[in-house]
């Protein structure tokens, strides 16, 4: 198969990886904000932006894509109704994207509340005072809650129970690439489950 050039290697994981190192040089903003597709209980899809926090080469499942949430937001509740999700990476200034599709898990371990402490006092109070997804009153109310949180915990509050990682352990990740005359290159990795070896096909544009 002639996957060459930045489709080379044998671990999509670390492609993935490369190619965000790549966009993080050129994006103006946010290399690794990610659509991330979900479904609800009645089938109606749902997506929203989040910021991917790693790509796992060889983590749990054999590697995964991670990002972080309150575990009552409408995207959490509806990944752990389905049990599956997906997200593409898309990078105008590299005129490339990936796709992934896969079985989710949560991340509530060290490495979430690594993540968590790494963030900025006003984000740690912020996931505390939210009750994402929720209808709110008034942004003043917000406030208030975010100042109650503050008197509570302080200026180094642990993370929330309620709070942490979800992992996407694909079975299909996708690598695509613009080309001249919309004769784009694609290449496909497939496995019949996250602990299973890959496969790989080159699909017409």
């Amino acid at each position: 198969m002639d996957r060459g050039g930045v489709f080379a290697g044998s671990d999509p994981f670390a492609i993935a990886r490369d190619w965000l190192a790549e966009a993080a040089a050129t994006e103006p903003n946010d290399p690794n904000a990610v659509a991330l597709a979900t479904v609800d209980a009645g089938g109606m899809p749902n997506v929203r932006m989040v910021l991917l926090k790693e790509i796992e080469v060889g983590g749990p499942g054999g590697g995964g894509f991670v990002f972080y949430t309150n575990y009552g937001s409408a995207k959490a509740r509806e990944i752990d109704g389905a049990g599956k999700a997906a997200l593409v990476m898309h990078w105008k200034s590299l005129r490339r994207q990936v796709r992934v599709r896969g079985i989710t898990s949560r991340e509530e371990g060290p490495q979430a509340d690594a993540y968590f402490a790494s963030r900025s006092l006003k984000s740690r109070l912020g996931a505390w005072a939210s009750a994402q997804s929720e209808p709110l009153v008034s942004r003043a109310a917000l406030m208030a809650e975010v100042a109650r949180m503050a008197a509570r915990h302080g200026d180094d509050p642990a993370r929330p129970p309620f709070w942490g990682g979800i992992r996407i352990s694909p079975v299909e990740i996708e690598f695509w690439a613009d080309g001249d005359g919309r004769l784009h290159d694609r290449f496909r990795w497939s496995r019949a489950a996250p602990d299973a070896g890959w496969e790989v096909q080159r699909l017409n544009p």
